[in-house]
């Protein structure tokens, strides 16, 4: 299924898409979040029953109170090498702040004072039930679905300006996500989805799961040896080559662009960069 979370009048109400209907599920749950997802994912929905969403202001982030994003750095053999980067012998993780998150078409903001905002196609999967040092042959079973993330990132506060990469990754409106969970029943193959990137109608990334590094199964089990995971959590899985820092000369975003994200059976997003 395909869950979504969706403004109407103000309010915040969660619903599910299928087929090209979208469903009130305030019936059956007041919202989407970690608190819930484990026991929505598995619930038998009768869609039917559903009544039918007839307009909406927009869709938000599919999953309230999400309690960390956690990214992998350089998690694509293309995107490593268009960076001049060697592959790395173990993931690189880095964590984005809570309070970069916003919903799939929400204004993305250039912070103050940056020269080089730039952007990521990423697939992010989304954890449904507790995690912790998990076996990667039993990794799905602990996946409630997947999402799509624009890596919103700062490069120069990023790299130039020292520590880790967090800070460069953390403004507000940061991390668009969405605009479904989509559960992992619906993806046949999560490592061979085709993503794309545009920025004013010119694409910039165009890439598939399939040249990732270190895979979905074996990111969960990895990442379970060192943090437990709980549900709601977000890993951001790596982005394919077509970045603004890869470009020649590199291309960053500036106030008015739109930028347009979709990634296969996962939806689309598109955001316009203000000034913020």
């Amino acid at each position: 299924m395909k869950f979504l979370r969706y403004e109407s009048n103000g309010a915040v109400k969660p619903g599910l898409k299928d087929q090209d209907t979208i469903y009130d599920l305030s019936e059956i749950i007041t919202d989407i979040s970690s608190d819930n997802i484990g026991a929505l994912i598995t619930s038998q929905i009768d869609v039917a029953s559903l009544p039918k969403v007839q307009s909406y202001n927009k869709l938000c982030e599919p999953i309230a109170g999400v309690g960390k994003v956690i990214c992998v750095g350089l998690n694509y053999a293309d995107h490593a090498k268009e960076s001049g980067l060697p592959l790395p012998k173990e993931p690189i993780i880095f964590m984005k702040a809570t309070s970069s998150i916003t919903g799939p078409d929400d204004d993305v903001q250039i912070p103050r004072k940056s020269v080089k905002t730039d952007w990521e196609v990423e697939l992010g999967v989304v954890i449904g039930k507790k995690c912790k040092y998990v076996e990667e042959k039993d990794a799905f079973d602990y996946i409630a679905g997947y999402t799509i993330v624009n890596d919103v990132s700062e490069r120069e506060f990023q790299i130039e300006r020292e520590g880790q990469w967090t800070k460069g990754k953390s403004h507000d409106t940061f991390s668009p996500i969405g605009p479904y969970l989509v559960t992992k029943d619906e993806i046949k193959d999560v490592q061979n989805l085709a993503m794309k990137l545009s920025v004013d109608g010119k694409v910039y990334q165009d890439g598939n799961t399939n040249t990732m590094h270190f895979q979905v199964a074996f990111l969960v089990s990895y990442l379970s040896q060192f943090m437990t995971l709980m549900p709601g959590d977000i890993i951001s899985t790596g982005t394919p080559p077509g970045v603004g820092l890869g470009q020649t000369p590199p291309v960053y975003l500036k106030p008015g662009q739109v930028m347009k994200v979709s990634i296969e059976g996962l939806g689309e997003q598109e955001q316009k960069t203000v000034q913020a």
